[in-house]
């Protein structure tokens, strides 16, 4: 019998480039929280700069407290890549896939993903932040309105 991996949360499982724009942001928002006062400078002007002033400070401060509470009730520490890294970690796919999940309105689904890494008492909180987080992310990743294409009528 072996001793388990410490670093398993870290061990890559793709790339950001293999999933949507939503939880490639999940992710580079949750390395950038961790990257520490310069990081969240980043996504403060990120937040500020592509919603308007209070959707962004909203998206912020869900954006804080979720990472906040996600590393304080994690089961284990929980495992990150740099910020410029291209590799998705385990514990980076499984919070991009919560919050994702969680801003499509599934919030069982997204229940069953928390309670994987955190305490299970903390897990409808950090849903709810997580829903809020992703429809930010939404909202930043859609261009804007002028830049659509528009529909293609067949007949």
């Amino acid at each position: 019998m072996t001793a388990p991996n410490p670093h398993r949360g870290g061990l890559p499982v793709g790339h950001l480039s293999d999933v949507g724009p939503v939880e490639a942001g999940a992710v580079l928002c949750f390395r950038l929280w961790c990257d520490g006062p310069a990081g969240r400078t980043a996504l403060q002007t990120h937040f500020l700069g592509n919603l308007h002033a209070r959707a962004g400070r909203y998206a912020l401060e869900a954006l804080e407290t979720l990472c906040d509470q996600w590393i304080r009730h994690a089961r284990r520490p929980l495992m990150r890549h740099d910020v410029a890294c291209a590799c998705l970690g385990a514990d980076e796919a499984i919070f991009a896939n919560f919050v994702a999940t969680a801003s499509e309105g599934d919030r069982e689904d997204a229940m069953l993903i928390a309670t994987t890494l955190v305490r299970a008492d903390m897990a409808a909180m950090l849903v709810t932040l997580a829903g809020e987080v992703g429809l930010a992310l939404r909202r930043i990743s859609r261009p804007p309105a002028t830049e659509r294409r528009p529909e293609t009528v067949l007949h």
